[in-house]
């Protein structure tokens, strides 16, 4: 398993370190961390000095990375390295991904005390929107709990690809996980034939895995979601990447008082 973990060396991208340590306790996996510095070539010369003092920053946050790492609890399962880049950081990422062979991206995020009452952070949003790659994003305030329950939120209009099912198994696997499938709806309403045509195909997949289908209604997807995570014993949301015009208000909504999952529950976005 390679797991690509963009880091800016503080504590909130550190606490996304420690959640995937324990998440993948269970996996062969190799840990890239990467560091991307913002590109500067296209301004005057007299920057190099400044570009050459940050990256003998950067390398030195890194070694207090693998510092802190060693305090932990050892994992043989594990295998660490580090990089070091300069450029977009979306592209470096995508770059990354493609020439490790990367099976899921970590990522923490400041959520809306961080960037404007957003849900999720700039770079994450950009990330889950345009590489198409499993990215699972751990708010700053969330403590890793063993993942018994996976939540999927789905209204059933979008087929599901062998990818997505896949990922969806593979994670579920990693703990022993038991994988919760919640369709969201703002009114009573039967499910048209091509939803329930997607349902049963999404349930005969899901044979070989613990499964349970529910149904919630509320007059909002986010108080849909929080009253099923905080009745459920939910540790980690997961959803589809196609599916996020859908669960915009999820991810990206400003973060009602009454809302608390998007603090503190990890969600998984997949892509097909």
């Amino acid at each position: 398993m390679n797991i690509l973990m963009p880091t800016d060396f503080s504590e909130n991208s550190w606490n996304a370190i420690s959640y995937a340590l324990s998440f993948f306790k269970n996996v062969y996996t190799n840990f890239y961390f990467l560091h991307v510095e913002a590109s500067e070539w296209e301004e005057e010369e007299e920057n190099l000095h400044t570009i050459q003092v940050k990256a003998k920053s950067s390398a030195k946050a890194f070694q207090t990375l693998l510092g802190r790492l060693g305090e932990e609890k050892l994992n043989k399962k594990h295998q660490f390295f580090t990089s070091l880049e300069q450029g977009h950081f979306v592209e470096t990422i995508r770059q990354h991904v493609s020439e490790r062979d990367i099976d899921f991206i970590v990522m923490g995020t400041q959520g809306a005390s961080g960037y404007k009452k957003a849900t999720v952070g700039s770079h994450s949003t950009e990330v889950i929107t345009r590489v198409k790659c499993p990215v699972l994003v751990i708010p700053e305030h969330a403590t890793y709990r063993e993942p018994k329950n996976i939540t999927f939120p789905t209204d059933f209009n979008i087929s599901y690809k062998n990818k997505v099912i896949h990922t969806l198994k593979q994670v579920c696997h990693f703990n022993d996980s038991a994988l919760r499938v919640l369709y969201l709806s703002k009114k009573s309403e039967e499910l048209t034939e091509r939803q329930e045509s997607n349902k049963s195909y999404l349930k005969e997949q899901l044979l070989e895995i613990e499964h349970s289908f529910h149904y919630t209604r509320n007059n909002t997807l986010e108080e849909a979601v929080e009253s099923f995570v905080s009745s459920n014993e939910t540790q980690v949301i997961t959803m589809m990447a196609k599916n996020l015009n859908f669960f915009q208000h999820i991810l990206f909504h400003p973060v009602a008082k009454k809302i608390s999952y998007h603090k503190e529950v990890p969600f998984l976005v997949l892509h097909e």
